[in-house]
């Protein structure tokens, strides 16, 4: 019932925004700090504070990937989210995202940052299909921001017709 409220046009702009990564970053934390737990062999004590960093340097990079993405989309000829652009935003938002978070998990954990990398490879592999399957459902919820919808086009109107005839 929820959704219903804020579905179409009424979700969109900073709006949108916000649910979108309030959302996306709360389930995102608690996927990551399971997995890292799991992975590194540390106490949710530690991964915790690890992922609420990770979380924090992702929220503010949701944000200006989306912009820059929203952005670079509204200017295309076909708008529509497909299954391949769909992809695309997936994978770059978590290889951009990996330079960032690479130095910060090899300090955190006291670890080289090869192993680092294969600790956040880990992550690689399961964030871009919840990020794929978090977006799919968040547009079925929500509507798609206007950068993905194909604009409407004016009825064109019939030149030369004309009453003295």
């Amino acid at each position: 019932m929820l959704a219903s409220s804020f579905t179409g046009k009424h979700m969109q702009g900073i709006q949108r925004k916000i649910v979108y990564v309030t959302a996306f970053e709360i389930i995102g934390m608690t996927i990551s700090t399971l997995w890292l737990t799991l992975l590194s062999g540390e106490s949710p004590t530690s991964t915790g504070p690890l992922a609420l960093m990770i979380t924090s340097i992702a929220v503010i990079w949701n944000l200006l990937y989306n912009t820059a993405f929203e952005y670079w989309e509204i200017r295309q000829v076909s708008r529509t989210r497909t299954v391949w652009r769909r992809v695309v935003h997936a994978i770059g938002f978590q290889i951009t995202l990996v330079v960032y978070l690479i130095p910060l998990i090899a300090w955190w954990l006291e670890i080289s940052l090869w192993q680092a990398f294969v600790l956040d490879f880990a992550l690689m592999l399961i964030i871009p299909c919840y990020s794929f399957v978090f977006n799919y459902v968040f547009d079925g919820l929500f509507g798609v921001p206007l950068s993905a919808q194909q604009p409407v086009e004016e009825p064109v109107a019939v030149q030369g017709a004309s009453a003295s005839n």
